[in-house]
């Protein structure tokens, strides 16, 4: 079996064309944006980031696998207490979206941007609820460097979640929010890390689902198992830096 290093680099590589898979990034892939649309990137890191693996064994992925996550700040005004990648705004200085990506996990989490092998990024995605284009950039830590939450006012908590724990069934189900007779589902995943649980939704496990799905690394899972939210009374506003 392909190292997962090369089955995320075989996914960048991809052509766009074809068919597009029946997912839930595909579909958020198509929602328009109307008017002026603002740039960001998220930079989502894979590798083994701790040297300690998960005490799971999963089908499909090393156990030693993971991706960096953050949880934001509860005081802020956008999106408090969401996990994110970490990722911002496409600067005027930035010389593209990669750079950007770069620079807001450097800021956000301390890490050393030399260690990271940048693998590719996907198509841009359009986020109507903010007004935003983000561009998923994905990466593989050659070489891991501390991090952190740099500023605890910006961030709650910087941490590594086990690819190998978020494909577990027993962690996945869906967030439901049912308003006017609507109701808006999305895939979560339930986590835990060194400062407490963490549910995983909106934007950021919309696209991990679609990037497993893609890779082959999804286990079956439930879908209409419901996972609360941590604040009932958040909106499905994907993550969006307002930086």
């Amino acid at each position: 079996m392909p190292s997962p290093r090369a089955q995320l680099q075989d996914l960048v590589r991809r052509p766009r064309t074809g068919p597009a898979p029946a997912d839930a990034f595909t579909a958020l892939q198509a929602l328009p944006v109307e008017g002026e649309a603002r740039a960001a990137a998220v930079l989502i890191l894979f590798g083994v980031l701790d040297g300690i693996p998960s005490r799971r064994r999963a089908t499909h992925v090393p156990s030693d696998l993971d991706v960096l996550l953050l949880a934001r700040a509860s005081t802020l005004r956008a999106h408090p207490g969401q996990v994110a990648f970490p990722g911002g705004r496409v600067d005027p200085d930035d010389a593209d979206a990669v750079a950007a990506a770069l620079r807001e996990a450097r800021e956000e989490t301390g890490l050393d941007p030399a260690g990271v092998e940048v693998l590719g990024a996907l198509d841009a995605v359009p986020l109507a609820f903010s007004r935003h284009e983000v561009t998923p950039v994905i990466g593989w830590w050659a070489r891991p460097t501390p991090v952190r939450a740099v500023d605890r006012a910006e961030s709650a908590e910087v941490f590594r979640a086990p690819v190998a724990d978020l494909l577990d069934p027993a962690r996945r189900g869906s967030t439901v929010i049912r308003r006017d007779g609507r109701e808006w589902r999305g895939p979560a995943f339930s986590l835990e890390t060194a400062g407490g649980p963490q549910t995983v939704w909106g934007f950021t496990a919309i696209v991990l689902d679609g990037l497993f799905d893609r890779l082959g690394w999804t286990e079956p899972w439930d879908a209409e198992r419901e996972i609360a939210l941590p604040d009932p009374g958040s909106t499905p506003s994907p993550h969006t830096a307002d930086h």
